[in-house]
């Protein structure tokens, strides 16, 4: 990359942006026809398939960085989407739901406050594992990055069991929220799709060309941008944490308003969260690839970023139980609050990058 011209560099990165925002849109949509029809459940459909689904130019980029040997590029990317892929529930906020009101008011659901737990819990973990030795592996794995995979199949575990219901009133749904269950915009999309003459068979190949296509996009976009940014006096860690993690973020804007535009504001939020609980996964694919522990590897910058992302789980975790009412901006109070802390977040970065 670093003998293309900065016009060719932009347009790589341009293009490869628009691939993952088209290729994302039909991922999202193959996912819930799929999960409609092979009867994966909600807990595999959604949390599992669609997130790794969402975030497959994550998953290109850490297995890239990792065969490479470059661990602290594989810990930065995995972190530092996660604080901007939270903020894009305030973009879901502000441009997808219908009628006006907040996002967390209609969505508001106790299974969805265990998800973002998961997400902190998940995180927690994470800034622990930064702080073992490096040489404390055995057989290509390491103790935090096993126990992070651990912690988040005994979530999904536990998530699937809220799914069926919770001993609350409303099985854990508060009252005056989306009128129609979660999930409900998987089946009009299975219709949507039976309509259309398309069968199981077309669903599944192209959700393989979606997906091929957003894992090369993923690492062509991590490629280009970084050579054409650096070069704009942009420092890696800055351009990780905004561009990069901004244009990765692209298939969750667009598979979150797909679920919002069709009234199913539970299944938006959770899109988010549990890509989030996802995405500290794949250290542990990593740390197989690489042959020894990623996460030590980790700069001050990757344990701000991932501070940073407890934060913002937590903002629309309170959003969740307190249901605000009022809107500011086409957004609910904590939308608003969470923008502010990540652009505060973001400035107290580039004082830590610099």
């Amino acid at each position: 990359m670093g003998s293309l011209s900065s016009a060719v560099l932009l347009v790589l990165f341009v293009v490869s942006a628009a691939v993952i925002w088209y290729a994302g849109i039909k991922l999202s949509d193959t996912t819930d026809v799929l999960a409609e029809r092979l009867h994966l459940g909600s807990a595999l459909g959604g949390l599992v398939l669609l997130a790794i689904a969402t975030n497959l130019p994550e998953i290109a980029i850490t297995v890239s960085a990792a065969l490479a040997g470059q661990l602290d590029v594989a810990v930065g990317n995995i972190l530092g989407g996660i604080a901007i892929q939270t903020v894009v529930l305030a973009v879901l906020d502000a441009a997808g739901v219908r009628p006006r009101a907040p996002l967390t008011r209609l969505a508001a659901s106790l299974q969805l406050v265990l998800e973002g737990a998961l997400v902190v819990v998940v995180l927690a973990v994470v800034v622990m594992g930064t702080q073992l030795p490096a040489g404390l592996h055995a057989a290509r794995l390491a103790p935090a990055s096993v126990a992070i995979a651990v912690l988040w199949v005994i979530g999904l575990v536990l998530l699937n069991r809220a799914g069926r219901g919770l001993p609350w009133r409303e099985g854990g749904d508060a009252p005056d929220s989306q009128p129609e269950p979660r999930g409900h915009s998987r089946g009009k999309k299975e219709e949507a799709a039976t309509d259309q003459g398309i069968g199981t068979r077309r669903a599944a190949l192209v959700f393989a060309a979606a997906a091929l296509a957003t894992l090369v996009a993923g690492v062509v976009i991590e490629r280009s941008g970084e050579e054409f940014f650096a070069r704009q006096g942009l420092s890696g860690v800055l351009f990780g944490a905004t561009v990069l993690a901004a244009a990765t973020s692209l298939p969750e804007v667009s598979t979150g308003l797909t679920s919002t535009r069709l009234g199913d504001y539970q299944l938006a939020v959770s899109d988010i969260f549990g890509g989030n609980a996802f995405l500290p996964v794949l250290f542990l694919p990593a740390t197989v690839i690489s042959g020894e522990p990623v996460l030590p590897a980790a700069h001050d910058t990757d344990i701000y970023l991932t501070a940073l992302g407890i934060i913002l789980t937590v903002i629309y975790m309170a959003g969740l139980v307190f249901r605000p009412r009022r809107q500011y901006a086409r957004m609910g109070i904590d939308s608003i609050t969470a923008v502010i802390v990540y652009l505060v977040g973001i400035a107290g970065l580039a004082t830590i990058a610099t």
